[in-house]
């Protein structure tokens, strides 16, 4: 089973301000549409070139846009890279526009 959390628990954690490390895997052109403040644009397929700019420190909340690629970074990181500090947004960043944060746009 992965570790995730939800939009709510990562809106929660965000306005305690509790430090976290926020990775968008979607595609450039996803990202410039919408995306969650302050969060890094790795896309899924450039992940192994940028495992050094993961944050070790802190927790890492991978993010696309349903859940699915960002569980697929996930399972990648843990398994070739070791990383425990990895969350996975379930339902992506079309839960957090729906649940959380209605400014955020749909698509």
């Amino acid at each position: 089973m992965l570790p995730e959390l939800t939009p709510q628990d990562l809106h929660a954690r965000l306005q305690r301000g509790e430090p976290l490390q926020l990775v968008d895997v979607r595609e450039p052109e996803e990202y410039e549409y919408c995306h969650i403040e302050d969060s890094l644009l790795v896309p899924l397929g450039d992940i192994p070139q940028h495992v050094e700019e993961l944050a070790t420190d802190r927790p890492v909340v991978l993010i696309c846009h349903h859940g699915v690629r960002s569980a697929q970074a996930l399972t990648y990181l843990q398994h070739r890279h070791g990383l425990t500090n990895l969350l996975n947004l379930r339902g992506g960043i079309h839960a957090w526009s729906v649940q959380v944060d209605p400014s955020v746009a749909v698509y």
